[in-house]
């Protein structure tokens, strides 16, 4: 009985904290609301040692959010990209004969080796691509690192 009225006291208590949000917060709240979300945002990645960079599209609001927490250092684990290549190039993303498709972008924390690979050697074999490499078109660089955001032209 004792753990019950525990339990329901620390519900009450979490509840009551989530309520009792100070002023300026809930006005930033309702101000980020009340922007209209970004229908599509760039991020530029590096993978370390490579000088290389890269820049994926994502068009998904609570993906475009998780971006902009990783780069602002809310978002400390899944800081990694991951997402399917698209086997031609893209006018944001110059440079490369690839890019992600923006619908199946992601970020992880740990990953299976197979889908590892920089930038420049996912370019200099494009086309053995989704066969025994990357398998399935699947590319998650290990070492990716969000660098910035980039202004969508």
């Amino acid at each position: 009985m004792r753990r019950f009225v525990s339990a329901i006291g620390v519900l009450v208590a979490a509840g009551t904290l989530a309520f009792a949000q100070p002023a300026a917060a809930t006005q930033s709240v309702a101000a980020t609301r009340a922007a209209a979300p970004a229908a599509e945002a760039l991020f530029e990645f590096d993978y370390p040692p490579a000088p290389d960079r890269f820049v994926v599209k994502l068009t998904e609001p609570d993906k475009i959010q998780e971006a902009r927490d990783i780069l602002s250092g809310a978002q400390r684990d899944r800081t990694h990209v991951l997402g399917r290549i698209v086997k031609r190039p893209a006018p944001y993303n110059p440079g490369w004969q690839y890019h992600l498709d923006p619908t199946s972008v992601s970020f992880f924390t740990h990953a299976i080796e197979v889908c590892d690979a920089s930038p420049r050697y996912v370019d200099d074999h494009l086309d053995e691509a989704g066969g025994a490499f990357l398998p399935g078109l699947l590319w998650c660089p290990w070492g990716s690192r969000l660098l910035r955001e980039v202004s969508v032209e």
